[in-house]
């Protein structure tokens, strides 16, 4: 007869002893650090993509990803009002704050995004552009016309909503209407505001063209001619 002491060589325990089992407590230490690696893992997973998306929604990450093309903007975005600066072309601008990109990011603290809100198709085509290098430096503006398209708002929308300027149009007219001259009174056409208002270049007060009791806020030029604006505008609309 076989003695119950003697040891299998196999695996090292009592013969006629079991195997360990699931309820051994061997194996749920196991699974207990299994589960606990995979919830650091997938902790470290979404504490990365949270802190990409943040990064993502800043300027810096525009100008980081698409390094030449996006260069000539941050510093119009990050130009102080009441300070001259440069457009997106390298031109003098005489104070800052007619630059809206400028303007809403000191007032708002807005971000590239608050404005502009890029389709899926958009950001894969521009970032295969980008790695080909069959892209234009600077990048060409976006007229408001796209802006508008991607957000699926038309016209004033995009600039008269809720979240913004929550106001109408006559709303609008009335809350300019202590100037010596309204510019938001529909004289002749009725205007865009993109027509006047730039993001990423002094705007333009197009009424004093003519209307020389037009004031002109500061920053601003009174024509697309002007010495300011030396540079073509690749689209007549562009924010």
């Amino acid at each position: 007869m076989s003695d119950p002491k003697m040891t299998n060589p196999d695996n090292d325990r009592p013969a006629g002893e079991a195997p360990a089992s699931e309820s051994s407590p061997r194996r749920p230490a196991a699974r207990r650090r299994r589960v606990m690696a995979a919830a650091v893992v997938a902790l470290v997973l979404v504490a990365a993509g949270a802190g990409f998306w943040v990064w993502h929604e800043q300027p810096g990450f525009c100008n980081a990803i698409c390094h030449n093309p996006m260069d000539p903007y941050l510093p119009t975005y990050e130009a102080e009002p009441g300070q001259p600066s440069v457009d997106k072309w390298g031109n003098e601008v005489q104070d800052a704050a007619g630059m809206m990109a400028a303007a809403h990011r000191a007032q708002n603290d807005d971000t590239c995004l608050s404005c502009h809100v890029p389709t899926l198709g958009e950001q894969v085509s521009e970032g295969l552009a980008w790695v080909a290098g069959n892209y234009y430096d600077p990048l060409d503006e976006r007229s408001v016309t796209d802006l508008t398209a991607a957000r699926g708002v038309a016209g004033d929308e995009f600039c008269l909503n809720e979240a913004c300027h929550d106001l109408t149009r006559p709303e609008l007219v009335e809350l300019t209407a202590d100037r010596a001259f309204n510019p938001h009174v529909s004289q002749h056409d009725e205007y865009a505001c993109s027509d006047c208002h730039k993001a990423h270049r002094a705007s333009v007060m197009i009424c004093a063209q003519c209307h020389t009791e037009a004031e002109v806020p500061a920053g601003w030029i009174q024509t697309v001619d002007d010495a300011q604006l030396m540079k073509p505008i690749s689209v007549p609309d562009a924010a």
